[in-house]
């Protein structure tokens, strides 16, 4: 069974709430994905909760009824370039950005998920552990974790050597070892240290 949401009050004189998510900060692989979403009040979604604690295939069945009954949703993203230009942190803030920017309805206040703000147009506020207390953060965790999820899907049947469906691209002992096999594709984040070390060491990259 399903936990519901632990209790969260919403800030006062507000009418329209966008809840924003990020997957993908830790992977060395691929981009990062955001989420924003606005609920349909009318449309009340069971179940709703942090990504992380569902499964896989409940995520999916609520990705879709999301899409399917949410006023507006959107998906953000910041390619591994940005994200070695940028830094995971300015590069999650900037997807996030594009995220609520993609919203088909201007939301009156947004609420992301951590204990950091992008910078918006709106009023917006940062919710720690907001995956688990807010209706609209953990709606957008689910897309966000199930579009990323997809990414690597898609990564791994171009490159079936790096087995990116099973580990999704994060530093398991495993994934290590296929790197240092296989070598590096263009989507690995060459800032990140595992994947810079291993840059390093093949000369591909030239320390500073």
């Amino acid at each position: 069974m399903t936990k519901t949401l632990e209790p969260f009050e919403y800030p006062h004189g507000f009418q329209c709430f966008a809840g924003v998510d990020e997957v993908g900060r830790g992977p060395l692989v691929g981009d990062v994905v955001t989420a924003a979403v606005i609920l349909d009040p009318n449309q009340p979604i069971s179940g709703l909760n942090d990504s992380k604690k569902l499964s896989e295939k409940r995520r999916e069945q609520l990705n879709i009824e999301i899409k399917e009954k949410s006023l507006a949703w959107s998906i953000g993203r910041a390619s591994p370039k940005e994200i070695d230009k940028l830094n995971i942190l300015h590069a999650t803030m900037l997807a996030m950005q594009r995220a609520v920017l993609g919203l088909k309805i201007t939301p009156d206040f947004v609420l992301v998920d951590g204990n950091r703000l992008p910078q918006l147009q709106q009023a917006g506020l940062a919710v720690v552990k907001g995956d688990g207390r807010v209706a609209q953060i953990s709606a957008a965790s689910i897309i966000a974790k199930v579009e990323r999820d997809n990414d690597m899907l898609a990564l791994d049947a171009l490159y079936p050597q790096y087995l990116f469906a099973k580990h999704k691209g994060y530093p398991t002992a495993a994934h290590m070892a296929l790197i240092k096999e296989h070598g590096l594709i263009a989507q690995y984040r060459r800032s990140f240290r595992p994947v810079r070390e291993i840059a390093l060491a093949s000369g591909e990259l030239v320390s500073d």
